[in-house]
Order: structure tokens, then sequence, then C-alpha cells
């Protein structure tokens, strides 16, 4: 049952994928949420936009720097993949709490 291709773990892009897919999603993650968090960096609670947007720069920052450090394989692929899941979740929860401060 280890060999099952449609197990999570299985996945190419989690084994054998040199990395490059991950960052231009997580590039185009980061391009949309700076767009809109910086779009939303006047409104209240002051700090929130601005810091998610710093936030989420220095994880896809991170993100170039583990493939450039960290050897081809399962721990590079899975941090890759950590990160671009953490900028989806601060930008949908910086999104949030501003527009229910502003509602």
């Amino acid at each position: 049952m280890t060999d099952d291709p449609t197990r999570l773990r299985n996945q190419p892009a989690l084994t054998t994928s040199t990395g490059l897919s991950w960052l231009l999603v997580g590039g185009l993650f980061t391009a949309v949420s700076l767009a809109v968090l910086i779009a939303l960096i006047e409104l209240p609670p002051e700090g929130v936009a601005l810091s998610a947007a710093i936030v989420i720069a220095i994880l896809y920052l991170g993100m170039i720097a583990v493939r450039l450090v960290i050897h081809p394989g399962r721990l590079r692929l899975g941090l890759m993949a950590v990160a671009m899941l953490a900028i989806a979740v601060i930008a949908l929860g910086a999104v949030m709490i501003v527009a229910a401060t502003v509602a």
C-alpha cells in the first residue's frame, strides 16, 4: 500500500519536483496578496495590513532561500509548501480582520 500514487505523501509535487512550481505559485499568491493588502493599508485597524504584507514578503523570500540552500528532496518541497500555505492563510486572515473592523 505504500506505493499507492494517490496518497498525498506520494504525489510528485512533494517528492520529485525541483521546487520551481512552488516558487511560481507562491510568487503568484504573494503578488495577489500584496496587491490587496497594500490597498488596505489605510483602513483600520492600523498596522494589520502592513504587518501581514511584510510577513508575506519575508515568507516568499524564505521560500527562495529554502530552494537555494536545502538539498533537493521531500524536506525542501515540504518547507516550500508550508510557506506557500502560510502566505495564503496570513493574507486571508489579515483581509478578514480588516473587513470585520470596517464593517
